[in-house]
């Protein structure tokens, strides 16, 4: 989980991006910093539900795999992916 003052600090950096982009501002910058830590915010509670569902989902395999080997990251990516794809329709 990101802190507050890192969700704030990464909101102030794409703000930045955003401004020296092409994009133009249609809202004031308080408006758009909120609306980025709302996504920043949604987005970490977005992953943290998946990776709730997908370390239930290694739970039950008869080969148990120790978190953090090769195989244990490689399946908790894929169910991972596949869980994000389900919910980004």
């Amino acid at each position: 989980m990101l802190s507050e003052d890192k969700i704030s600090h990464l909101s102030h950096l794409i703000l930045n991006d955003i401004k020296r982009g092409l994009a133009t501002l249609k809202e004031d910058e308080i408006s758009v910093l909120r609306e980025i830590k709302r996504l920043i915010a949604v987005e970490l509670h977005l992953d943290q539900e998946i990776d709730l569902i997908v370390r239930k989902k290694l739970e039950p395999y008869s080969q148990k795999f120790p978190e953090g080997t090769p195989d244990w990251s490689h399946q908790y990516n894929r169910f991972f992916e596949e869980e994000m794809r389900k919910r980004r329709r």
